[in-house]
Order: structure tokens, then sequence, then C-alpha cells
């Protein structure tokens, strides 16, 4: 396994409902230059079906992501260009994978988006599957945790979860879309919750208009990123 130039961060996709999150985020970290290492659960490989038509495959996990990354919230094929970079790819089921140890070195981990199962089982402690167990670590190392819940409405039971998570030190981001950056397409909404994703791990990004005090300025035109 060749050294990489860059620690990874690890990207956690569980099985709620919200892959083009996902795949913005993902987008976002290569187009900064950071290296992923990418854990795709297994229910979240019949949500991404679901949602996007691509079945994810361990074998052929190059071309399937790929394929998710072009793709718009929208479900258009060819909509952006894949930045090219660091992935590492580790099956759900692979619990002997390298981030399971605290040895291997990640920068931190993101879970989005994450499913109320998702959270419950990292609150308690379950590690029934790689996503849980690599954030398990994450959390034992105090590496940052970002924990993008979707769901609605939320129960007591999720809550007191993520008050767990909370106090543990994890950073609870949920999938919640804001509209004063002006906001015309579904797009829009998605990158915005991405990029507060990313805002949360410190990496920079150009995925939505940050707000500057100036009411109305979401109205106007959005320079493009280029990303």
């Amino acid at each position: 396994m060749t050294e990489r130039k860059r620690t990874p961060w690890v990207v956690g996709v569980s099985g709620a409902s919200g892959t083009p999150y996902a795949a913005s985020v993902i987008r976002g970290l290569l187009a900064a230059g950071e290296s992923v290492d990418l854990v795709v659960s297994r229910a979240s490989r019949l949500t991404l079906l679901d949602e996007t038509g691509i079945a994810f495959r361990d074998a052929h996990w190059r071309e399937d992501l790929r394929e998710w990354l072009a793709r718009g919230a929208d479900g258009k094929p060819g909509t952006f260009r894949v930045p090219d970079g660091d992935v590492r790819y580790w099956a759900a089921g692979d619990l002997a994978a390298g981030p399971s140890s605290g040895s291997y070195p990640v920068k931190g981990m993101l879970i989005v988006p994450a499913s109320t199962a998702c959270v419950a089982g990292v609150a308690l402690g379950l590690s029934k599957d790689l996503l849980q167990r690599v954030a398990s670590v994450t959390l034992k190392e105090r590496r940052r945790l970002v924990v993008a819940v979707r769901e609605t409405p939320l129960n007591g039971q999720t809550l007191k979860h993520l008050v767990a998570l909370d106090e543990a030190g994890a950073v609870v981001l949920p999938a919640s879309p804001a509209f004063y950056a002006g906001a015309t397409h579904i797009q829009d909404l998605v990158d915005f919750v991405a990029g507060r994703v990313l805002d949360a791990a410190g990496v920079p990004h150009r995925l939505y208009r940050r707000w500057e005090g100036e009411l109305g300025a979401g109205s106007r035109p959005r320079e493009a990123s280029g990303d």
C-alpha cells in the first residue's frame, strides 16, 4: 500500500435518505485536496439505489463512486466534473479495516447522512459494522466527529442519543438547509448542508454564499465558484 501525501478524512454514509449530501461532501473534500477513506453501510446501498439508481458494488466501487459523484441532486447524470483525488474504500463488514484502529491516522470522521439507527449505535458504542466502529474510534481518540443527522421528527430516545454524542465531543449537525443564501435549485440546498459539514471539519470550500450581514444579498446572482 503506497504512502499517502495527506492524512485522510473518513466519510461514513449510513442508510438515511440524503445520499446527495454525501456526494457533495466528498466532492468538496476532493476539490480541497483532501484524502478520503469511504465507508458505505449496507443500508445506504439500498438508499443510494433508490435515490440514484446506482448499485454500489465492492468490486467496482471506483466506477460506481465516480458515477455517483457526477450526478446532481436531481439525479441527472454528468452534472459535475468529479475532482481527481485520493480515495480509499473500505467495505462496511470489514472490521479489520485500517480505520477500525486508533493507530490508523485520520483527521476525523464525517457521517453524512446519519440515520437514527446509526446515531443510536454510535451513542451506545455498539460497533456493529465498520461505520459505527470508526465513529467509536474517532471519539475515543478525541478526533473530530461530525454527525449530519437526517430524520424528522425526532423522538425522545434519539434526542438523548444526540445529547450523548454532543457530550462525547461530536458535532451534531442536522441536515437542515437554509434559504438566506439565495437557493434557486435543489442542489443549492444540498450544497448548503454539505458546506456546513465541511465548515465543522475546518475544510475550505465555496459551496454556498455565506451570511455577511446584508439583508437581500441572497437574491443577487452568485459568482461561479469553479468547483
